[in-house]
């Protein structure tokens, strides 16, 4: 499984990327593949500041349905919108086309204290 360095993760199988305190979020690889083909993305989160670890959306596959936890405390600025079209993004790009939001993080320092690709690894066996 793809786990690219540059990024952190969280336990819940979110990954996110940061610059100056903008941060993008998606779901990892592990989480994608776990959940099998994802029919529907619901984000209405947009303007929101929400807290660390609370769900900011729903991700739906042919199976289940699962709540998506943001890693860092922040303001919702846009979601991906070619997730309303394709949401199987997810399944074939999750680090690239496939990322869910963008956030204005309200502590960028916080990003430090999420999981390291090596970490994450771990974590998932």
């Amino acid at each position: 499984m793809n786990f690219p360095s540059a990024l952190r993760y969280t336990k819940d199988h979110e990954w996110i990327s940061i610059e100056g305190n903008i941060a993008t979020v998606g779901i990892t690889d592990f989480a994608q593949k776990e959940l099998g083909d994802i029919v529907f993305i619901d984000i209405n989160t947009v303007g929101k500041e929400i807290k660390a670890e609370e769900i900011f959306g729903t991700v739906e596959a042919v199976k289940t349905v699962s709540d998506l936890f943001l890693p860092l405390a922040g303001t919702i600025l846009e979601t991906n919108p070619m997730l309303d079209k394709k949401p199987e993004l997810v399944n074939t790009d999750p680090y690239g086309d496939g990322w869910m939001v963008k956030v204005t993080v309200a502590n960028p320092a916080d990003y430090e204290g999420l999981l390291s690709s090596e970490a994450y690894a771990s974590l998932v066996g």
